[in-house]
């Protein structure tokens, strides 16, 4: 019984066919893993090559499907925010299939050798990369993500489950089609990346419990509510990646032509990804000269400033923040601003209020930039740059998977290293152990 008959069924024999066919694809998941571990370097670039032709030829079957997605989404009067992230154009899918070029142009992990040593007894001791296993990945409105998961899991070995949003499921599904044909024409198991047939959240909490034991690692990429439930339920380990408090602080040693540049495009350049700054903090010395022109340039472009009564008294544009401003996360144009008393108190404010994300600081004082560096404590720090280089293909990594904010295993940009563990190959010529 296939999943898209089963949402007409009763509820007993829904859930009895969605753990059928979850547990179906657990399976093939795991052996298509099994394969991609030892694949050559050279079949997995080739099934990237032709993933992206096969998304450039699809594009407009693409489009068309996105079009369903974005109407349902409109309908159900979804934020601006969330129809951009949904939103694919002609530049989007094309950027899509670069991006899949440009991970089968990165080096492969896969049974890299990071250190080797040798022993007084002769052993030699190597540390190689090999792939997770398999990977889930829940996900939401963003659409490129099926591509850059996908390609990502494969191309460091891994097998991907992926279960992307209820909002996007038509042109995630069109987007699949083009994936698993380019692993066939490659000649790799086309089940090496699956999606989740249904929009039922019940196969989230299977996928959270693992699939008896399939699944090796969960990769959250949404909104707080979606990463909450993940953390809250998983059973296997979770690559946390939280809200996208971003902060951009304006020293009183910066360049205000530099900082104002920043700031408008850590801000405004797109509002809804995990990047876009979100607080404004300016240090109160430079205050007088720095609140109004930093005030014009985001209100010309079309920002809603909300501050503390300190930035409010130098700029009545500015309207009142309350104590919750400072933890939202906005994904919109609208930006917090706050005055702080110099880079100690920027480093107190994103320490009480940040998310481990990613926060910049726009000094010419070195020390002062160092300082910031390494106190504030976030995946990402950055000293004279936007925020919106919170990515990992800025970062030369390819596509990412997403931001980890956690401290284990990974953290920053998720792409082709972190989706690789290690394990060590010890050679030896026939020693035993007194």
């Amino acid at each position: 019984m296939s999943l898209a008959v089963l949402d007409n069924d009763t509820a007993d024999g829904k859930m009895g066919g969605i753990a059928e066919a979850m547990s179906q694809i657990g399976a093939a998941a795991r052996a298509a893993a099994h394969d991609l571990a030892n694949a050559p370097t050279e079949a997995k670039n080739a099934a990237l090559a032709a993933m992206a032709r096969n998304i450039l030829s699809a594009g407009n079957d693409i489009l068309a499907a996105n079009l369903k997605d974005l109407e349902a989404a409109g309908e159900a009067g979804r934020p601006a925010a969330f129809i951009d992230r949904l939103t694919l154009n002609d530049e989007r899918i094309a950027a899509m299939a670069s991006g899949l070029e440009t991970i089968a142009w990165l080096d492969d992990p896969v049974g890299s050798i990071e250190t080797s040593w040798d022993r007084p007894n002769g052993l030699r001791i190597e540390r190689v990369r090999v792939p997770i296993g398999v990977i889930g990945i829940i996900y939401e409105s963003r659409p490129n993500v099926t591509a850059d998961a996908g390609a990502l899991c494969m191309k460091s070995g891994n097998a991907a489950i992926l279960r992307g949003g209820s909002e996007s499921h038509a042109t995630s599904s069109a987007i699949l089609a083009c994936l698993q044909s380019g692993l066939e024409e490659a000649g790799l198991n086309r089940s090496a990346i699956q999606m989740v047939p249904t929009t039922d959240r019940a196969a989230v909490g299977m996928m959270l419990t693992g699939l008896d034991g399939v699944i090796d690692v969960i990769v959250p990429r949404g909104g707080k509510s979606l990463v909450a439930r993940v953390q809250d339920e998983a059973r296997v380990p979770v690559f946390a990646h939280l809200e996208g408090l971003c902060h951009v602080y304006v020293d009183r040693s910066a360049d205000l032509a530099m900082a104002t540049a920043i700031a408008v495009n850590a801000k405004m350049r797109r509002t809804g990804i995990c990047g876009a700054a979100e607080t404004l903090l300016i240090d109160e010395a430079r205050a007088t000269d720095f609140v109004g022109p930093l005030t014009d340039a985001l209100t010309e472009a079309g920002c809603e400033l909300r501050g503390d009564d300190a930035s409010r008294a130098l700029d009545g544009r500015i309207l009142a923040a309350s104590e919750e401003d400072w933890s939202t996360e906005y994904l919109d144009a609208i930006i917090s601003v706050r005055l702080v008393d110099g880079v100690d108190g920027a480093i107190g404010h994103i320490a009480r209020y940040g998310s481990n994300h990613t926060d910049s600081i726009v000094a010419d004082d070195a020390e002062t930039a160092d300082r910031f560096l390494r106190r504030v404590d976030s995946a990402i720090v950055l000293h004279n740059a936007s925020t919106q280089f919170a990515d990992g293909g800025e970062f030369g990594m390819g596509a990412e998977i997403g931001i980890a904010t956690g401290k284990l295993h990974a953290r920053g940009p998720v792409a082709l290293e972190q989706l690789t563990t290690f394990k060590y190959v010890v050679r030896g010529a026939g020693q035993t152990r007194p």
